[in-house]
């Protein structure tokens, strides 16, 4: 049986305004009808031999995503984090809660895959690895020299699966497109698929702190019917690391498999206009809009008309409380905004 586990902690500062601390983007419906969460969920509504999920987020987000996943017939089961520490004690938690020897497909709540069919079958080659006692990570086929993704560097394949030479930082432009013209390259997904007590044996091996750390908190926390609360007191003297750095950079038994799925980790504005419909000037609006000879832009309205005249490559985002207006280009700086906003303590935040 295959146990999913949705990270849900994350607060999408580049879509800022839609995306907030209390409502982040996985909970925003921002391709299509369903919310980033639901469509997360749903395809796992048809992945075989799979469980209910497991759901890793914070208290602020326990109501909402329990009824927008009850929408779809989802009935997940919750690990309520008090503070983030990053990917590898959310994944500890999910190890010891599903069993020694579940298979736990960890996923993040906030990704785009166009071809489910693929998505299914290399989970299913992934299935046979896992199973066999490794540590497998999803790296995506990559079509662009991106900047704004991590990257997997593959070693020698065994069969479907290639070992992880190393995970490789954000590049630059040169970089990145330097890495597009060999085939040694992918994009790190976030995504993983292994047995919970090979992970668990790994973290004991490699992070032990964070190992000893996770017991303590499991062992302090508390069951409220599928609502599992983490001890503040335990959990937030447990060292905060992702899975990658904890644990893959330094197994043995770490592997990559190649996806190529149309992925998409939704990211950021210019994100959302690639992945949406576009009319036939390569707009994407949505809302009360009224556009005038713009071009090759988004412009989602909330609360009140908004009008652009003589502009393209850009984005306008109104929200009752905050507009976002940049260019398309400069959609990943929405991020310094956020941080500032932080800085001074606004509610807009």
């Amino acid at each position: 049986m295959i146990v999913p586990v949705i990270l849900s902690g994350g607060s999408g500062t580049r879509l800022w305004p839609v995306s907030r601390l209390r409502h982040p983007k996985q909970l925003a419906s921002l391709i299509g009808e369903d919310t980033l969460i639901q469509a997360t969920a749903r395809r796992l509504t048809e992945l075989d031999n799979a469980s209910d999920p497991i759901v890793l987020c914070n208290e602020h987000h326990v109501d909402a995503i329990k009824e927008q996943l009850s929408e779809i017939g989802v009935s997940p089961r919750f690990i309520v984090e008090p503070l983030g520490r990053n990917t590898a004690p959310a994944a500890a938690a999910a190890a010891i809660a599903a069993g020694d020897e579940a298979l736990l497909l960890v996923l993040p709540s906030d990704h785009v895959i166009a071809d489910t069919d693929a998505l299914y079958r290399t989970i299913e080659t992934g299935v046979g690895f896992a199973e066999a006692g490794h540590l497998v990570t999803f790296g995506i086929v990559p079509d662009r020299p991106e900047t704004g993704y991590g990257y997997i560097r593959k070693g020698p394949q065994t069969g479907a699966a290639f070992s992880i030479d190393r995970f490789v930082e954000k590049p630059d432009t040169a970089t990145a497109a330097a890495y597009l013209k060999t085939d040694d390259y992918l994009w790190n997904s976030g995504m993983f698929l292994f047995r919970a007590n090979a992970f668990t044996d790994a973290l004991d091996r490699h992070a032990p702190e964070m190992a000893a750390a996770m017991a303590g908190v499991m062992i302090a926390s508390e069951l409220d019917g599928s609502v599992l609360r983490l001890d503040e007191e335990t959990f937030s003297a447990c060292p905060a690391d992702s899975i990658d750095y904890a644990v893959m950079e330094h197994v043995a038994n770490g592997i990559v498999i190649p996806l190529d799925a149309g992925w998409n980790d939704v990211g950021s504005w210019d994100a959302i206009w690639n992945l949406s419909a576009k009319d036939d000037r390569g707009n994407v609006t949505d809302g009360d809009v009224a556009l005038e000879d713009v071009t090759n832009s988004i412009v989602r309205a909330q609360d009140r008309l908004v009008a652009v005249v003589g502009l393209e490559d850009i984005v306008v985002v109104e929200t009752g409380d905050a507009v976002l207006v940049t260019s398309k280009d400069r959609a990943q700086d929405v991020k310094k905004i956020v941080d500032r906003l932080r800085g001074t303590e606004r509610s807009e935040l």
